[in-house]
């Protein structure tokens, strides 16, 4: 097996790891909002749910 072998599967485990990253944080964000706050386009909306400062 030379280097260039080693570097393709490792190039194909980075891309396995960063895919299942993707589906992760999909998975992740999906349970946390809401479908209709994720497509909305006001800009902010979602910080400003999280951040509610009261004087």
């Amino acid at each position: 097996m030379d280097l260039w072998n080693i570097l393709e599967y490792l190039a194909w485990g980075l891309s396995f790891m960063f895919g299942a990253l993707l589906l992760i944080d999909l998975v992740r964000i999906d349970t946390t909002y809401d479908n209709d706050l994720l497509t909305s386009s006001r800009e902010g909306e979602i910080e400003a749910t999280q951040e509610r400062h009261t004087i």
